[in-house]
């Protein structure tokens, strides 16, 4: 009886562990991420500022200018892991995410529009303009890859084309000549420069109303897992929970590229690096990968930073370089999976 206790509390503790791991992670990487720059900073000042202590200009260097793009990093990494294990839940395929869906693309399609035609934008107004994109790109990718069913290598290939067509867009668009170019273009690669408190209040205001009542509805996600027929003999309204996730994912992809750009593949890795960490149930399943993504985000900024500097090489290109080959090794498994 004692041994059977004994071991459900150390099963019961391994995601409390995992989640405290990553916590602290993050927390390093973002300490690290604030001695990176054009001009790196010692560590010992870096802490003694955070304090509000030390050098008023090293103060003002990691609180105004360094602080936010590392906190917008943390956020848009959460939001776009946990749009990915959504999305990844609701279809129950490994291969969907955010990006191979085309719903980054299309956000990112909807805000450069909108920022290349108007002098001036509010952040709902732009937040709006993503979401509608990213809603017609999700559609268009479903009526190309339907064919008597959704087979998750062709969705994932349309959704990679879909995608491809967006940035074609965007590229098409930022090459006209308008005075808005330059902030148009950081939705080609993504990109943390140049970001202020200003994007991290706009997008820490969505993250708090839509990741809480994700996280809540943590239970009937698991239940969908088990297929429509299970969910709906335990009363779930199916078509209202899965269209009210949906709606959270695309929302939260779109309010992500609104702020930082089209940075794909954190969506598709962060939900897979958290099974494996902290297993499938979507209570646990949620943070881990939110805070997965803040990692891969903060890490990929800190690489693109402090490579070749004073030159930063876009975050979103850093993390593609480790997200494609990852997803054509899940494409292959899928694909070896079909055939059995």
């Amino acid at each position: 009886m004692n041994k059977r206790t004994d071991h459900t509390k150390k099963h019961r503790g391994k995601p409390a562990a995992v989640l405290l791991f990553l916590l602290i992670c993050l927390v390093v990487l973002t300490v690290l991420n604030l001695a990176i720059g054009d001009e790196n900073i010692p560590l010992f000042a870096v802490l003694k500022a955070l304090v509000g202590q030390g050098d008023p200009g090293v103060r003002f260097m990691v609180m105004e200018f360094r602080m936010p793009r590392i906190i917008l990093a943390v956020l848009a990494g959460a939001a776009l892991a946990i749009a990915g294990a959504i999305v990844q839940s609701l279809l129950r395929n490994p291969l969907a995410a955010s990006d191979t869906l085309g719903i980054t693309g299309g956000a990112g399609l909807g805000a450069v529009i909108v920022t290349v035609l108007f002098a001036q934008q509010t952040p709902l107004f732009l937040t709006g303009a993503a979401f509608l994109g990213s809603i017609l790109a999700a559609v268009l990718v479903y009526v190309l890859a339907y064919r008597n069913g959704i087979a998750p290598v062709r969705l994932a290939l349309v959704g990679i084309a879909v995608n491809a067509f967006c940035h074609s867009g965007i590229q098409l668009l930022i090459s006209r000549s308008s005075p808005n170019v330059s902030s148009a273009l950081i939705w080609l690669n993504g990109s943390l420069w140049g970001r202020s408190w200003d994007h991290v209040l706009a997008l820490f205001i969505w993250c708090c109303l839509l990741i809480p009542p994700v996280w809540l509805a943590a239970k009937p996600l698991d239940i969908m897992k088990s297929g429509d027929g299970v969910a709906a003999s335990l009363g779930i309204s199916l078509e209202r929970t899965r269209g009210l996730l949906l709606a959270a994912a695309v929302t939260l992809t779109a309010a992500a590229v609104t702020a930082v750009g089209t940075i794909g593949f954190i969506g598709l890795m962060a939900p897979h690096i958290g099974r494996k960490l902290a297993g499938h149930e979507s209570r646990i399943l949620l943070p881990a990968s939110g805070l997965i993504g803040g990692i891969i985000l903060l890490a990929a900024d800190a690489v693109g930073r402090g490579l070749i500097p004073p030159l930063e090489i876009p975050a979103g290109l850093i993390a593609a370089v480790v997200g494609g080959p990852y997803f054509i090794y899940l494409l292959r498994r899928e694909a070896k999976r079909g055939r059995k």
